[in-house]
């Protein structure tokens, strides 16, 4: 029942337009596409234990999804972890496996130091500085009776 509802998410969130998902998920349809092919890839690399082990309760479109929500939002993983049914350890662990296979991906992979050194900058200049403003001082006919009484 958890996998029907997990995976009827993942096809919901593809119906959507571009600007819809951009909005909800955080990125374009074509970089989710991309990452998850990438998770894909990872997943089948993986070597298999002998014995198995217990079989995955989230996808990797689930685990793709949680991630995003996690970097977007930052909901709580008990929160995330209610929707899904899962545990909170489980749902720390997607978050954690995601980033990583990102990060370890050339396609994603940020510029180096030196890359960023020999780019040139265009800079603008806005002049914010602080400008005093003279107040008008108070004078006896703008107070009111109200404010000269004295309370305790």
């Amino acid at each position: 029942m958890i996998k029907y509802v997990m995976n009827k998410r993942y096809e919901r969130a593809k119906k959507l337009n571009e600007k819809t998902f951009k909005k909800l998920i955080g990125v374009k349809k074509s970089i989710f596409e991309k990452i998850l092919v990438i998770l894909d890839e990872s997943e089948l690399r993986k070597e298999k234990k002998v014995n198995g082990g217990r079989p995955n309760k989230l996808s990797n479109s689930d685990k793709l999804f949680i991630a995003l929500s996690y970097l977007r939002e930052y909901r709580p993983l008990q929160m995330i972890a209610f929707d899904y049914g899962v545990s909170e350890t489980t749902i720390g662990r997607a978050i954690k496996e995601v980033e990583a296979i990102i990060a370890k991906s050339p396609e994603f992979r940020l510029p180096g130091k030196k890359a960023l050194q020999n780019i040139t900058h265009e800079f603008i200049v806005v002049d914010a500085t602080e400008i005093s403003i003279d107040r008008p001082k108070k004078n006896k006919t703008s107070t009111t009776q109200k404010n000269k009484k004295i309370t305790l």
